[in-house]
């Protein structure tokens, strides 16, 4: 079965990276540069996943996300699950009450973006806990 992804990203790069780490026979993928065109395009053909930018010129990762779960809570869209590409570690704070069902913290890898769609995609959830500081033992 192919997975439909739509990445949304106002960043070339950033759409370079998704797609370099996503792209293969069993993905379509789907690429948007504004927002604002993320409800027409999934009221009109629903992807299997939206994998958003958290900057994306005036309408960002929280507030599509946000749009994507009010208009299904509303049952005007199918459920669409979205993960996050976050800009800074404060913005898991944003990402966690836009109950978004994944993020990554940047920089990306491509390891870490196909199990975060892997995840998300099997019905699960992706929070990327790459910006923690590693827990150091001290001998007293």
């Amino acid at each position: 079965m192919v997975a439909v992804l739509l990445i949304v990203s106002d960043s070339e790069s950033v759409l370079d990276e998704l797609r370099s780490a996503l792209e293969d026979d069993e993905t379509d993928i789907f690429e948007l540069r504004a927002g604002e065109e993320v409800r027409p395009a999934v009221e009109e053909d629903p992807p299997d996943l939206v994998i958003t930018d958290m900057q994306v010129g005036n309408m960002g990762g929280m507030a599509i996300c946000l749009d994507l779960h009010l208009e299904e809570s509303g049952g005007r869209i199918p459920h669409v699950p979205v993960v996050i590409l976050l800009d800074r570690r404060a913005d898991v704070f944003l990402a966690r009450r836009s109950a978004a069902e994944g993020w990554l913290v940047k920089p990306l890898d491509p390891i870490r973006i196909r199990r975060a769609a892997r995840a998300v995609l099997d019905g699960g959830t992706f929070y990327d806990e790459s910006y923690k500081p590693l827990p150091i033992a001290a001998d007293l």
